[in-house]
């Protein structure tokens, strides 16, 4: 393993040099590292999580959101902030208004933040100071509808351009009947988060598709899939702009993850970074070449995200 320090670029403003930066949630520890993008200067940042699953950055203002599973059968899930050293933790979501929240996205445009809701069958959002929480999608509702893995939101980005979310409903293990979804950011006119009829179905038949990521420079949308291998435990891609159902498929870009869980995307440096529950930080291009490890069994890992940092002026 690399110890060189990060890479330093400039940021699209030029006005500040950045450092890359990634921050890897680990399940097994509940607790959050921050490392440098080739694994090196890894330190814990959190501790004393509840089974933490999804994260996101907020550059400008300083912080890092991340979801909290909790324990399914207690809904007692939340989500939390700090600033990006770990510092002024607080709870922003409490126990009891999301269930079991997952990956979650950061919007900053409209000052939102999205997630999937596993046993609570969601697609929620919130302001980025956990008020005017809203449900935007209702997959199921009660006891019996949340044992129904088909019905269990996982992973979900937005592209404000075109105003759309997507999120992956995973179904039971190597079922081989997971999908990936796409609906508006807003509920249409006079309709609820049950009975919306603007959803769209990009891709069926999948192994488990878990987390996903957006490029919106390429329009390419990008998720990690579990599941039995040739098409499970990878990471896919497909344009978003082209008939996806009418003969194109997806596009396997790695394989042989060990139960492949998040992804992060690095556009600017074309390059991508996965994590899985055997513990493994993966790094590779865009398009799935030159793939390589940089962390080997450290735990289960699930969420991942990378951020360009500004570095303190001199």
């Amino acid at each position: 393993m690399n110890d060189a320090s990060a890479t330093k670029s400039k940021s699209t403003s030029g006005s500040k040099d950045t450092v890359g930066r990634l921050f890897v949630l680990e399940l097994s520890g509940d607790r959050i590292h921050s490392m440098n993008p080739d694994g090196s200067d890894r330190k814990v940042i959190v501790t004393d999580c509840h089974l933490p699953d999804g994260i996101v950055v907020d550059v400008e203002a300083g912080h890092i959101y991340w979801t909290n599973m909790g324990v399914p059968s207690l809904d007692d899930g939340s989500i939390e902030r700090a600033d990006l050293d770990g510092g002024n933790r607080r709870v922003i979501v409490p126990q009891g208004i999301t269930h079991t929240p997952k990956q979650i996205h950061l919007e900053k445009r409209s000052g939102k933040l999205y997630w999937c809701d596993r046993e609570g069958m969601r697609v929620m959002r919130a302001n980025l100071n956990g008020t005017n929480v809203e449900t935007l999608v209702r997959t199921g509702e009660g006891e019996d509808d949340s044992r129904d893995a088909t019905k269990w939101c996982v992973g979900i980005t937005v592209d404000p351009v075109r105003g759309q979310i997507y999120w992956t409903q995973k179904g039971p293990d190597n079922a081989g009947i997971g999908c990936i979804f796409r609906a508006g950011m807003n509920l249409p006119r006079g309709e609820d988060a049950a009975g919306r009829t603007d959803i769209e179905v990009l891709f069926d038949d999948l192994p488990e598709p878990i987390d996903l990521e957006l490029d919106l420079e390429s329009r390419f949308l990008y998720w990690t899939d579990r599941g039995n291998p040739p098409a499970g435990n990878t990471v896919n891609r497909s344009s978003i702009d082209a008939p996806t159902r009418n003969g194109y498929g997806p596009e396997l870009v790695v394989s042989d993850l060990m139960e492949g869980i998040g992804i992060a995307l690095d556009v600017a440096g074309d390059r991508m970074f996965v994590t899985d529950l055997g513990g493994s930080v993966y790094t590779a291009k865009l398009d799935g070449s030159e793939k390589r490890p940089l962390l080997f069994a450290q735990g289960n890992l699930s969420g991942v995200a990378y951020a360009e940092i500004p570095t303190k002026e001199k």
